[in-house]
């Protein structure tokens, strides 16, 4: 029997050194940082709708928008102009483009540890990452990210959160494993695996696969 390399099966997303590496994340799997992952994880329910979140590879808004439903404030941006949220390029150094307590985001995966260092630095309290399960694996990131900034937390779900480009559909499978990493300024200890059960025919809501509302410019 031959092996099937096919990119699905294979658990393997390449894209290209300039692509924008836009695969939007499904709504509930947002949902499921917060409800599974954030509160309890250092984050009461009373803090959350008190917090300012900082969403900055937004695409065309499907997790600023679940975001919304938790956080007293999103603010949204991105580097490329999708129709939602202000442009901005989240890299660039200087003065951060908004103030927040949580920077939460699907980043590009060739930039994700650059995405934590710069989101460590101008967030108040932390950061959430939604990347791939490998983003566990490498000695070069290991080096230079988790053996000197280790996560709060890693959220692996439990059941696949399909994810294709250029759109969210309800009816994508996958074969490649995503999971939350979440940092946190006061944690000191060891990272924690908090696995996020299967959720998603609760946390899907009508409307989670069509394009979100444009909110105004620079939010």
């Amino acid at each position: 029997m031959s092996q099937n390399t096919s990119t699905a099966v294979m658990a393997r997303r390449v894209e290209a050194p300039d692509s924008l590496d836009f695969f939007p994340t499904p709504p509930w799997g947002t949902r499921a940082l917060v409800e599974h992952v954030l509160i309890g994880g250092g984050w009461g329910a009373h803090q959350i709708p008190n917090m300012t979140v900082w969403e900055p590879a937004c695409g065309e808004g499907h997790m600023a928008r679940p975001l919304a439903e938790y956080f007293g404030e999103v603010h949204a941006s991105d580097c490329h102009d999708y129709g939602f949220g202000g442009v901005h390029d989240f890299l660039l150094p200087g003065k951060p483009l908004h103030k927040a307590n949580l920077v939460i985001t699907n980043p590009p995966f060739r930039l994700a540890s650059q995405f934590v260092f710069r989101a460590m630095d101008v967030a108040q309290d932390g950061c959430a990452m939604l990347v791939r399960s490998v983003f566990m694996e490498g000695c070069d990131r290991f080096l230079n990210l988790f053996s000197k900034h280790p996560p709060a937390i890693i959220a692996p779900f439990a059941e696949r959160l399909p994810m294709v480009k250029g759109r969210v559909d309800s009816k994508a499978s996958s074969a490649t494993a995503y999971g939350w990493f979440v940092w946190r300024k006061d944690h000191y200890g060891p990272t924690v695996v908090r696995w996020i059960p299967p959720c998603r025919k609760m946390l899907e809501r009508p409307g989670d696969y069509g394009r979100p509302t444009q909110p105004e410019r620079g939010e």
